[in-house]
């Protein structure tokens, strides 16, 4: 289900410049699940360097035999049906990184999420973002950016959003949000996603989250 392709897992090797910030608010020694984990990359580097007691699940059975034959623990799994059987608090951390658009049921999987874990971290394409705006105004066609990179009809991610539709969307929830932050195209940190230029500026965003 991850929404891009993530790299093979390989101990101690670079990751994406927004998966080092997922990982960057994981504490050391946490016990982990990674929702819609691809080839393992972010679990393998967290399991090198926080030494996490960690857990994936991924849609793609190409991806789940990648990730295991890397020596991670990931099964094969859907966020809009399995999570269910998770039991509460099971987690310090779930975590669902460039899948939420993707998912059927974005709000139940966000539910979910922290019900079973003790927070959250979830990162997504801004669908606010002003070359987002520009070319819907200028083209009148659905957007095709560095971090929406899907023709209209093929594309994986369903349930698009902004950063305010997702703060909206937490507050309703009953959610806090303990850090947020909106990045480039590069996935370099530009502003507060919390701030009202994030909505403008910000191409991608990742939350931390627990309950209130």
């Amino acid at each position: 289900m991850t929404v891009p392709a993530r790299r093979g897992g390989n101990s101690g090797s670079a990751i994406r410049v927004d998966l080092q910030m997922v990982a960057d608010m994981v504490e050391p020694g946490s016990r982990v699940l990674d929702i819609g984990c691809g080839e393992g990359v972010l679990l393998d580097y967290l399991n090198s360097f926080k030494q996490v007691d960690g857990r994936g699940m991924e849609l793609s059975m190409a991806g789940v035999r990648a990730a295991v034959a890397h020596g991670l623990s990931v099964i094969q799994g859907d966020a809009d049906i399995d999570l269910k059987d998770y039991p509460s608090g099971a987690f310090d951390y779930v975590i669902l990184s460039q899948t939420l658009q993707a998912t059927r049921n974005p709000r139940d999987v966000l539910e979910q999420m922290l019900r079973i874990g003790r927070r959250a971290i979830v990162s997504f394409p801004n669908f606010g973002h002003w070359q987002v705006r520009l070319s819907l105004f200028w083209h009148g066609r659905m957007p095709m950016t560095e971090t929406l990179t899907y023709d209209w009809y093929d594309t994986p991610n369903i349930h698009l959003c902004t950063i305010r539709d997702f703060t909206d969307l937490c507050a309703g929830l009953g959610i806090a949000v303990e850090r947020a932050i909106s990045l480039n195209s590069r996935g370099r940190a530009r502003y507060d996603a919390g701030g009202r230029l994030a909505n403008w500026l910000g191409e991608q965003a990742v939350f931390l989250l627990r309950r209130e």
